[in-house]
């Protein structure tokens, strides 16, 4: 992380910028990103190195159960407000054409896209910032009405891939190119290579990447020929009914399911719908992988609620034998149980 001749670093501050959030002090965080700008710490640095993994560790403290959702939206607007803070301090005169910046129709984890369009505008380009959950065709409509250099498009969850890609290619029957970035595209871009769209992995690489005209049409041929098998489409269009189904056999199994609470049925019927949604962005890009990491993840965040990793396996098993006629999707299915714990598998077996 970066330091300064004074000795201020953003390294040193850490600590105690985390604990600004954990505190919900505002104030007090504001004064850290103030206190590394005047010790001559660049803006770029004070968002990459400290704002920046300082919120990946507010998702990881929320994944573990240690914040409660109150806590992690309290730390995101604190970390939004820095931001803010940050810009107010950054005088810089706009010398590149106009990028628009916005998240995936659905999205609402603003924060990564809005420390990128930052980026952007520190590195000279004239930002506009729309924001969370974007619907495709209003942003189209800006276009036409706005001359756009280009489109920088974020997305943090690869089940939204479907929605990213019908908005990319959106943008290119307005004739603007489209970068994209987040973990949406994965940790190596390898779905939005999938996609036929250029990735860049954070702020500066997006800025580089948009000042390359030619590395921005670049992009290699979309590459979704699977999709005439007709899986995604169908298993879409059964959504409703296989989530009822999966929580008839739930209730089935675990008679107590039945007397759960609203709060948590609700919470067991978005459990069952993200499989779901997942296994249909794998689908779509042709990928087990991103069923497979997003099964291990799950058990993870299940775990520390308290919840076993055999009812993950269980729900799995349910939509192997539904989908029994969806070779591509059982087949991610028992990838997908292939990745639980071994003793969750003996269990099964």
């Amino acid at each position: 992380m970066t330091a300064t001749t004074t000795g201020i670093s953003t390294a040193a501050v850490y600590p105690h910028y985390l604990h600004c959030l954990a505190e919900a002090d505002e104030q007090a965080a504001v004064e850290v990103a103030h206190d590394l700008l005047d010790a001559g710490v660049p803006a770029d640095r004070v968002l990459l190195d400290l704002v920046a993994p300082a919120q990946a560790e507010v998702g990881e403290r929320w994944a573990r159960n240690e914040w409660s959702v109150a806590q992690e939206h309290a730390a995101t607007h604190i970390s939004e407000r820095v931001v803010a803070a940050v810009a107010a301090c950054t005088d810089v005169r706009a010398t590149h054409g106009r990028i628009v910046v916005a998240c995936m129709d659905g999205e609402w984890h603003a924060l990564p896209a809005r420390l990128v369009a930052e980026m952007l505008r520190l590195r000279g380009w004239q930002v506009t910032f729309l924001g969370a959950s974007v619907p495709a065709a209003h942003l189209v409509s800006y276009l036409h009405r706005y001359d756009a250099h280009a489109v920088a498009l974020a997305c943090a969850l690869p089940m939204r891939l479907p929605q990213a890609h019908r908005m990319i290619e959106a943008c290119r029957r307005s004739d603007v190119p489209v970068v994209v970035g987040g973990r949406g595209f994965g940790l190596d871009g390898r779905w939005a290579r999938r996609l036929g769209v250029p990735w860049a992995p954070n702020g500066p690489a997006a800025a580089d990447l948009l000042a390359d005209e030619r590395a921005l049409r670049a992009g290699a041929p979309t590459s979704l020929a699977h999709l005439a098998d007709d899986e995604y489409a169908a298993l879409v269009s059964r959504r409703g009914e296989l989530i009822d189904s999966a929580l008839a056999d739930l209730v089935q199994r675990v008679p107590a399911a039945g007397d759960y609470s609203p709060a948590q049925l609700d919470s067991t019927v978005s459990d069952l719908g993200y499989i779901l949604d997942f296994l249909a962005a794998a689908l779509y890009v042709d990928d087990g992988t991103l069923f497979t990491e997003f099964v291990e993840w799950l058990v993870t965040i299940l775990d520390s609620r308290g919840v076993p990793a055999a009812a993950v396996e269980a729900t799995l098993g349910h939509y192997v034998r539904v989908l029994h006629d969806f070779p591509r999707a059982t087949g991610y299915l028992q990838q997908g149980r292939a990745a639980l714990p071994v003793s969750v598998r003996r269990i099964s077996s």
